[in-house]
């Protein structure tokens, strides 16, 4: 029977989380990098026992880990992140020049074919490339060098390069998301991007509809459709039937169209979660209810998935990179919780249930599936 591998970064440490196919006993790791935040840990799918991690320490700074048994041992990659060229420079809050900094790689996406291949997305904003195993690191610096790179500014959270998705049908093309930037897509490998920011309307900027400029927090897609691209916004829920090149809300009956993660079902490419919180003020669930919100239409209509989630005094948040979903049949969905709670519904959503509730705060929920 297939199994699945939880991989949870978390303020505190990084754990493993395992269970067969029912998914319905779990077996919990003791912490790797006890005391470290681990922001992101992300699996090869070219090879499962390949994993990344993203470490950081105020003291120490940022490291990036690999491991090759599947997080038994890890040991440290390169972690030398050059950039091409003179940093530069982009507008802060006040509209005053910053110098770029390197702060954090908030985000390792792996190749989805070439096992030593991978991608790290950093605050400030740029996007980097290892092709030996995150042994050595090439910034892709066509985006950082783009004629809007100035102005980009940053979110509450930093001016952070997040999101990062591969077409699985043509492996020259990658979107990214920037806070607050917005999308950019390259078609040749990062050779040259531009933004694909059509349609989106924010109205906390100087030009609600700008070119560039938009706070998004989270892209999705499906693989058999890499086409249609989902977005949880700073305010508002988007979809893009072409690739990027114009958007719409499909916030619908949502209670508030504000929130981070946003997943799409693994067998159903019109079937997508979000989990929404009250403002970008106040990051804790509606009425004190800890809901999931599913559509099976692509958006507009969406449904409360309610059953073994807690409805009353909980006020935890789940952030950007704290959704995913398994490959299995059913689909297994997965989220963790500022309040160190991680849940699973091997039933796409319909009931839910705690895997382990005293974790620390928790960052990123990655999945995978194992033979």
């Amino acid at each position: 029977m297939s199994g699945v591998r939880l991989l949870v970064g978390t303020h505190k440490g990084g754990f493993i989380l395992t269970s067969d196919g029912k998914r319905q006993r779990w077996e919990v790791s003791e912490p790797f990098f006890t005391g470290w935040e681990v922001y992101h840990v992300k699996g090869s799918p070219a090879d499962p026992d390949r994993l990344y991690a993203s470490q950081s320490r105020g003291w120490f700074g940022q490291l990036i880990q690999r491991s090759d048994d599947g997080g038994k041992t890890w040991a440290p990659a390169g972690n030398e992140f050059a950039y091409e060229g003179e940093p530069g420079t982009h507008l802060w809050y006040d509209g005053t020049p910053r110098p770029w900094k390197f702060m954090r790689a908030w985000h390792l996406e792996p190749s989805l074919t070439e096992r030593d291949t991978v991608y790290a997305g950093v605050e400030d904003a740029a996007l980097f490339k290892s092709t030996d195993g995150a042994q050595t690191w090439k910034e892709l610096a066509a985006l950082r060098q783009h004629e809007t790179g100035p102005t980009w500014a940053p979110g509450a959270g930093g001016m952070c390069l997040h999101t990062i998705l591969q077409d699985p049908t043509n492996p020259e093309r990658i979107f990214i998301a920037i806070s607050a930037a917005g999308v950019f897509r390259t078609d040749d490998s990062g050779k040259s991007w531009r933004p694909v920011n059509r349609g989106l309307h924010s109205s906390y900027i100087p030009n609600p509809t700008a070119e560039v400029g938009h706070c998004v927090h989270r892209l999705a897609m499906h693989p058999s459709r890499p086409d249609v691209l989902y977005m949880q916004k700073h305010w508002d829920v988007m979809r893009s039937d072409d690739a990027g090149e114009s958007w719409r809300e499909i916030s619908g009956n949502l209670p508030t169209d504000f929130g981070f993660p946003i997943e799409v079902h693994a067998h159903e490419p019109e079937t997508v979660y979000v989990v929404p919180i009250t403002s970008d003020s106040d990051h804790i669930p509606p009425d004190g209810k800890l809901r999931v919100y599913r559509s099976r239409s692509g958006g507009d209509e969406w449904e409360p998935l309610t059953r073994g989630l807690p409805q009353r005094d909980c006020y935890v948040n789940v952030l950007r990179d704290a959704m995913a979903v398994d490959t299995l049949d059913s689909c297994g969905i997965y989220f963790g919780t500022t309040g160190g709670q991680v849940y699973v519904s091997a039933d796409a959503g319909d009931s839910w249930q705690p895997i382990v509730e005293n974790l620390p705060a928790v960052f990123s929920v990655e999945v995978q599936t194992l033979p």
